[in-house]
């Protein structure tokens, strides 16, 4: 019968291994590598920011949508005139539905607040609710010459404007002040 051997004996460490509550890291060595990862990032949302104009609204050709919607000669469609460069078309939709037409074009006003003019023949009763919320309340009426317009507080936040003429409404909308909506309004034509 074979005798077993002995195993070798492990090597005994160079030397006691010490190591801190906190792993041998600092909070000065935490705040450097977040820092160290921090900075790429900063630095490529101030390069998108500065250098690519990151904020400025990304303005689209509303031109098609406008002539679909002047070829269904189902409403004159309204535009705005003399808007400055500072405005921005960031939306365009038309749609024909059993009840009417729908032309929706969206804005961006200089103070970067979103205005979206509708112009529609759905009836109204059906149309207010969709486009300013479940219980919008007419509060006064603004005049622009000869056109008189009711304003509404619409969704939270949002004031409106609404031009009744016949066989087509016309809401202005958004978040902008009321000074706003009403020279918009006032330049359609």
């Amino acid at each position: 019968m074979a005798t077993p051997e002995a195993a070798p004996a492990p090597e005994a460490a160079a030397g006691p291994v010490t190591v801190g509550k906190r792993g041998g890291r600092s909070p000065r060595d935490m705040a450097m590598s977040l820092g160290i990862l921090l900075l790429p990032i900063a630095l490529l949302l101030v390069f998108y920011r500065v250098v690519l104009d990151g904020d400025k609204p990304i303005s689209i050709d509303a031109e098609p949508t406008i002539q679909q919607a002047r070829s269904a000669a189902v409403f004159p469609v309204l535009l705005p005139q003399g808007l400055g460069d500072d405005w921005h078309t960031v939306s365009a939709t038309f749609k024909r539905d059993t009840d009417g037409a729908t032309l929706r074009l969206g804005y961006v006003d200089p103070e970067s607040d979103p205005i979206q003019l509708v112009q529609s023949s759905t009836p109204t009763a059906k149309l207010l609710p969709v486009e300013l919320g479940d219980d919008p309340k007419a509060v006064s009426t603004f005049r622009d010459g000869a056109r008189t317009w009711q304003r509404y507080d619409a969704r939270q936040g949002e004031n409106a404007l609404l031009l009744l003429e016949k066989g087509r409404t016309i809401i202005v909308v958004g978040t902008a002040e009321s000074q706003t909506l009403e020279a918009f309004a006032t330049s359609l034509g």
